[in-house]
């Protein structure tokens, strides 16, 4: 599953039993993503927090968020979160063509202008930071999105990659 030591459900104590309820209450099964997390309750707890951060954001969709994290998986290559992110974006209601589409071509993605405009900057971002800059701020602001916005777009691209190395270097098995 891991090559650390994790802890499953059943032994789970504490605030990684705490992380772990909330988890089986919102989908149904701990996914071994956040059971490899277990070896540090604090990064699981912070990660638990940022997901849900990100599904319940005061303005920008879920879609935009699962829409960053699948970009970014393509290209960084992490099969497991390219797996996960196709599945919840086949889930709210995008059929398999459009996500294919949308992992090789981002500019393909069914959004709005502002939140299009917000996953294509992360995903340059993601891929060379140095070639983003003030007019890609400008331009983000133009189309309505706030400094907030454009952070926490950004954050969660800067996460995922984060999340992809760690997944694939510790061979993080799929949970299906």
């Amino acid at each position: 599953m891991s090559l650390l030591q994790i802890v499953e459900p059943e032994q789970a104590q504490g605030e990684v039993a705490a992380v772990y309820q909330i988890l089986t209450q919102a989908i149904g099964l701990v996914p071994n993503a956040m059971k490899m997390l277990s070896v540090n309750p604090m990064a699981l707890r912070h990660t638990a927090e940022s997901v849900g951060y990100a599904m319940h954001h005061p303005s920008l969709s879920p879609m935009l968020f699962t829409m960053i994290r699948q970009c970014v998986s393509t290209h960084v290559g992490c099969q497991y979160c390219i797996n996960v992110n196709r599945g919840l974006l086949l889930q709210m209601g995008l059929d398999m063509d459009t996500v294919l589409a949308l992992e090789s071509n981002p500019e393909t993605a069914p959004l709005n202008d502002k939140e299009k405009a917000l996953l294509l900057y992360a995903i340059r971002a993601v891929r060379n930071s140095n070639q983003v800059g003030e007019a890609d701020v400008t331009t983000l602001r133009n189309l309505g999105a706030s400094d907030m916005e454009i952070f926490d777009a950004l954050n969660q691209a800067a996460k995922q990659v984060a999340a992809d190395i760690m997944i694939n270097a510790l061979k993080v098995e799929s949970d299906f």
